[in-house]
């Protein structure tokens, strides 16, 4: 009887952290979608509207990640909040514009380079990245300005990414993908830089032994546990290590870290000295488990970490080194290892 009570305990005590989004998903016609996908940004907590086109989403806690709802054939809506009290009505339209249309102008690089580039640069050219599929690179568009030595990469449809080392199917919408090179070039070699958004849902195919191991690989030393223990204060040989130039200095002396509950706030100490890019508020270099070495540059004075170790502000936080060449590829959903 004691253990049931004990049971019964902690299950309502982790319905009252539980945190649920409702609604249904209907056309301009106000007609359901059945089989719509709700999921947040970067995770695997999502989930499918039922025949009448309603769904019900459980999560564990307050995310800083989007909501998106997506159909075949219809423009993918996003959504930055929501009420939890409130039962959502989201209207998709339908998708009219064809970049496989718009994009016809010729250049000198064929389209197989520019898919060996686009996999080098988005997928990773890690053993996990190279091993890495996009089962649908036929509905990706290319388009080379010469005159800037830009390529940039488009796509009608989300792409459809086997990472078959890591046992997980990725829904990924690209949102933008740009590379600038120092002359006129399709090789990796003479990038100046890459960049790629989106949005991406994770679907686990296979969770093996050996497929666990290699994620939890993936994970140590990844931007995804550097902003998780960042948040909890964790610094020592066996984890990061925070060096200024190329001496170790007292990371507590540059972050302050407030807990807001369901996430915690990180205010940036900025640095006096002239910085290396205009923009910067500090930057740093990290050693991870006394080998692997990256260089973080922070563009932004504040910003929020929630318990998944997702960042508010991303787009505004530089890594190079090591952290870099993680790319898709090596990816996990935000919700890796968080019960």
């Amino acid at each position: 009887m004691r253990k049931l009570i004990v049971f019964l305990l902690f299950f309502i005590s982790s319905i009252s952290f539980a945190q649920i989004v409702k609604g249904k998903v209907v056309d301009q016609n106000n007609q359901p979608l059945p089989g719509a996908n709700i999921y947040f940004d970067g995770t695997t907590i999502a989930t499918i509207a039922d025949g009448n086109g309603n769904f019900t989403l459980m999560y564990g806690a307050k995310l800083n990640s989007i909501l998106a709802v997506s159909f075949i054939g219809y423009q993918t809506v996003f959504i930055k909040s929501f009420d939890t009290n409130q039962v959502m009505t989201i209207v998709l339209k339908e998708a009219v514009s064809n970049l496989k249309e718009v994009i016809i102008k010729k250049d000198r690089f064929t389209r197989k380079q520019k898919l060996q580039l686009f996999r080098e640069q988005f997928l990773g050219t890690t053993s996990t990245g190279k091993k890495a599929i996009i089962e649908n690179e036929e509905d990706i568009y290319f388009d080379y300005d010469e005159k800037k030595f830009t390529l940039k990469a488009y796509s009608d449809k989300p792409l459809i990414i086997n990472t078959a080392l890591l046992g997980y199917k990725i829904n990924y919408e690209l949102v933008n993908f740009e590379v600038t090179f120092n002359k006129l070039s399709c090789n990796s070699s003479d990038v100046i830089r890459s960049y790629y958004a989106g949005l991406n849902r994770f679907e686990e195919v296979n969770n093996n032994a050996k497929i666990l191991k290699q994620r939890e690989k993936c994970y140590k030393g990844s931007q995804l546990h550097f902003f998780r223990n960042l948040v909890d204060h964790i610094w020592n040989k066996e984890n990061f290590l925070l060096f200024k130039g190329s001496y170790q200095d007292n990371p507590e002396d540059y972050f302050i870290i407030t807990d807001l509950g369901d996430s915690k706030k990180v205010q940036v100490a900025k640095q006096n000295k002239e910085l290396s890019l205009s923009k910067s508020v500090a930057e740093f270099n990290l050693l991870f488990n006394k080998k692997q070495q990256s260089k973080i540059i922070f563009e932004t004075e504040t910003f929020y970490v929630d318990k998944y170790g997702n960042n508010s502000n991303i787009e505004n936080i530089i890594f190079s080194g090591y952290m870099a060449t993680q790319k898709v590829g090596d990816m996990l959903p935000m919700n890796y290892g968080i019960k």
